[in-house]
């Protein structure tokens, strides 16, 4: 009898370790990304040890795109084929995702609660936010490179590990060329800032071109006060492979 062997899915594990994640909190994050854009999912902990075990190749969309919110990655970054169709359970309800010899069906749309945009947004972008240190008594620049991925009107933005010693997230939502969500920060521990977070709102307007984004930053500073600031994200590349994350993982060279 010919013996069927899965080969570990690395690349996933390697992720959520970096994320400082166990697998029962990387199971409660994707159910929460789930949830946050209106298609809930069941994961738990033995599905994440199937993803990582290899079992599981190809997610079904609804896990897919949880996942790339999450991780801020694109699947195929992630150790996972592409997901050009949903893998549904017997009774054609959600669950858990099959093997790759479960049953194939094509994906439901679920209902939409504003109108679809335009163009897409997905790719690789530079980041440029300015803040003043009270500490330091003066201006200073933020920069990173980003990895952003869009889902319908949902836009997840992640910085790629090697291009700063901190580590930048957003999650927003289009509408039209106005972009408006939520910033979140964690500086290094051995940086300024010693390992502090800081979180805030955002807004941007989106250029004709689609390829610059340009608003403010709002958020708290030390002293019980409201700081804010101009923040731009610049295209520079659509492609969202390995080799071209790979490229861009390294520090902007300052302006």
């Amino acid at each position: 009898m010919d013996l069927v062997t899965t080969t570990p899915n690395s690349a996933l594990r390697a992720v959520r370790m970096g994320l400082r994640l166990s697998q029962d909190d990387f199971a409660r994050e994707i159910r929460a990304a789930g949830d946050r854009a209106g298609l809930p999912n069941d994961a738990n902990k033995r599905l994440v040890q199937r993803w990582e075990a290899g079992a599981i190749t190809s997610p079904r969309p609804a896990y897919a795109r949880a996942l790339e919110m999450v991780t801020g990655l694109p699947i195929e970054s992630l150790g996972f084929a592409s997901v050009p169709q949903a893998r549904v359970s017997a009774d054609g309800q959600g669950g858990h995702d099959l093997d790759p010899a479960g049953a194939i069906a094509p994906p439901t749309p679920g209902p939409t609660s504003r109108p679809a945009p335009q163009g897409n947004y997905s790719g690789v972008w530079l980041s440029r936010y300015e803040y003043f240190s009270s500490g330091r008594d003066g201006t200073f620049t933020g920069l990173h490179y980003v990895v952003l991925l869009q889902h319908g009107d949902r836009l997840t933005v992640r910085s790629l590990p090697g291009s700063a010693d901190s580590t930048l997230t957003m999650d927003l939502a289009v509408e039209g060329n106005v972009v408006t969500g939520t910033w979140s920060e964690q500086t290094a521990t051995g940086s300024y800032y010693r390992g502090a977070r800081y979180f805030g709102a955002i807004q941007l307007l989106a250029e004709p071109t689609g390829r610059r984004l340009v608003g403010k930053w709002v958020g708290f500073g030390k002293d019980m006060d409201v700081n804010s600031g101009p923040w731009e994200l610049i295209f520079q590349d659509a492609s969202t492979t390995k080799a071209t994350l790979a490229t861009y993982d390294r520090p902007p060279e300052s302006e």
